[in-house]
Order: structure tokens, then C-alpha cells, then sequence
């Protein structure tokens, strides 16, 4: 049985997720206060989280950087703040997907559901999909290993920076819209959007290239998308 954590201080929300999560056969634990969420998260074997934002102790953005350093598990962040920039800001930190409330628990299950399954396919080990080392230029990259090196140097790349990554420098030269990139790294089609290419983008630039300001791997073709170069 799939373990989910809930950082949420509005106990009746809480209770709500809670109660449909439990419906669909999760297990599901909750705490109220930020930091003892940290704790939980850091220290227990949880499948998935869902933070909200405001939270005592420590907000969710925070919570969301400090378990990303730890964990590569999926995180959902929920929140009633519905600007973009808070959505781009949670994305950039390594959230899996932003949800704006008021939503219905059953829309919350689902994209439980879905992330847990991208998840698992991800880390699955399917070697019918596994390949030699890439090498372009001074940045490798070990699908097997799930590893990246720039100039013998490694990279720590998130699973959907990573999983990006690696779908661009397999099919070097092709130009992906974003809709593409999105559909075939995150395969929630209408449960978000494709912000989060750009943002995952940007982030990888920052990460693997010698100047992020002028990418060498990852390409951008203005009003078509992105693509890997070719060496």
C-alpha cells in the first residue's frame, strides 16, 4: 500500500484528502506544522507528498527545497495563491505539480494516481529502455546509472529534469514543442500545463550548461520549441 503525507494545517482539508486518499486504498498520514512535516518527510519512507503552502513552522516552498535535496519522491503542492509566479517558483523547486485551490478531492486523487504510476515508470527499471552512455561534447550522461556528468564533474539533476534530459539527448536534432515535452515527461495531459517545460528547461540550462545564457546542448527555436544539439 502507497504511503502519502499531508502538510496541511487546515484540519478540515486535511481530513478531506485524507478520507478520499484513503477511499482509493493509500495510506495516509498528516501533519499540521512545517517543520515537524520536514521531519516526517526526511526521516519516514513516504511515496508521495502534498504540501500547501502557508504553513506554520515553515512554508512549502522551503519544505519543497529541503526535500528535494533529500528526496526524489513526487511532491504536489496545494495552495490558494493562484499567481503564476508562485506556480513557476514552486515548479522551479522541484514540485512535481501545482494544484490551486478550491479543488475537488477527486481531482486530487487522480493526479495522485498519475504521478505515482510517472513515477514508478520512471524508476522502474525497465531495460528493454535502457542504452549506452551518452556523450556530447564535455556532458555525459549515464541513463543506466540515471547519472550526469559535465567535464567529469557530476550534476544532481531531479528525475523530471533528468528524465527530460535524457529524452532530448536521445533524440538529438529534433525540435520539441513544449506541448510535446510535456505530454511525454510528465503524461498528465490537462492536469497542468506547459509552464513547467520552460521552467524545468531553464533549470537544466542553469545546471549543465558552461553559460546558461547562451546554451551549447539545449536549444531553443524560437516559436517552434526546443532541441538537444547534435555535436
Amino acid at each position: 500500500m502507497k504511503q502519502i503525507l499531508i502538510i496541511e494545517d487546515d484540519s478540515s482539508i486535511a481530513e478531506l484528502e485524507r478520507d478520499y486518499l484513503e477511499a482509493s486504498e493509500f495510506q495516509v498520514e498528516i501533519e499540521a506544522d512545517g517543520r515537524q512535516g520536514l521531519e516526517r518527510a526526511l526521516n519516514d519512507s513516504f511515496d508521495l507528498l502534498v504540501l500547501d503552502v502557508m504553513l506554520p513552522g515553515m512554508d512549502g516552498f522551503q519544505l519543497c527545497r529541503e526535500i528535494r535535496k533529500v528526496k526524489e519522491i513526487p511532491i504536489l503542492m496545494v495552495s490558494a495563491r493562484h499567481e503564476d509566479i508562485d506556480k513557476i517558483r514552486a515548479l522551479g523547486l522541484g514540485a512535481d505539480d501545482y494544484i490551486i485551490k478550491p479543488f475537488s478531492p477527486s481531482e486530487l486523487v487522480a493526479r495522485v494516481k498519475a504521478h505515482l504510476a510517472r513515477y514508478e515508470r520512471l524508476t522502474g527499471g525497465n531495460t528493454a529502455n535502457k542504452i549506452k552512455i551518452i556523450q556530447t561534447g564535455e556532458l555525459e550522461i549515464q541513463p543506466e546509472t540515471r547519472r550526469v556528468f559535465r567535464n567529469g564533474k557530476e550534476i544532481n539533476l531531479t528525475n523530471k529534469e533528468f528524465e527530460l534530459l535524457l529524452f532530448m539527448a536521445e533524440n538529438p536534432g529534433i525540435v520539441f514543442s513544449k506541448d510535446k515535452l510535456f505530454d511525454q515527461i510528465w503524461g498528465l495531459d490537462a492536469m497542468g500545463d506547459t509552464a513547467t517545460v520552460m521552467v524545468h528547461i531553464n533549470r537544466l540550462r542553469e545546471k549543465i550548461e558552461p553559460d546558461s545564457s547562451k546554451p551549447i546542448y539545449i536549444e531553443t527555436v524560437w516559436g517552434a520549441g526546443y532541441r538537444f544539439a547534435t555535436e
